[in-house]
């Protein structure tokens, strides 16, 4: 661990279609190797194919919604207490939250193979706002294990 002081945490800028720090977020955990602009492409394509699919909806909103059904509240973390390693739940806090179920979403979306990644992430969003789908399927995954441990609660600190 370092002995130095903690990094600041940086504010995110919007981003510039949808002026919105959640979008560059997920712009961000798309990205691989630096290519933002195709990130971008990735995540906007994803957004027109919401639109099309509902045309009514918001593609923000629809986005804001299936992060916050995707989020976990609860996780298990490992804890060596004399010699044993427990599983010990913990309240998630909000900043790993948010980064948990947009790597989910993200994760997910590329998994699904035959399809391109505009696609695939426009479908994974709609069903994480649907409640349903692989991201919605971990985040229940990690409250169960979360609940088959928490006789482990007591070793929190």
């Amino acid at each position: 661990m370092s002995r130095r002081r903690r990094a600041i945490k940086r504010p995110l800028t919007e981003d510039a279609k949808y002026h919105s720090p959640l979008v560059t977020r997920l712009v961000n955990t798309v990205m691989i190797c630096g290519k933002k602009s195709v990130a971008q492409r990735i995540v906007y394509g994803a957004f027109e194919q919401i639109v099309s699919k509902n045309p009514t909806a918001n593609p923000l909103e629809v986005l804001q919604r299936a992060v916050d059904n995707a989020k976990p509240r609860l996780e298990v973390k490992a804890r060596r207490v004399g010699g044993a390693t427990y599983q010990v739940p913990m309240e998630v806090p909000v900043d790993r939250q948010l980064a948990l179920a947009m790597r989910w979403l993200v994760d997910f979306a590329d998994a699904r193979k035959g399809i391109p990644m505009r696609e695939a992430l426009a479908a994974e969003i709609l069903e994480a706002f649907q409640g349903q789908g692989n991201a919605i399927r971990k985040r229940d995954d990690v409250h169960k294990m979360a609940q088959a441990n928490k006789a482990f609660a007591h070793f929190r600190w």
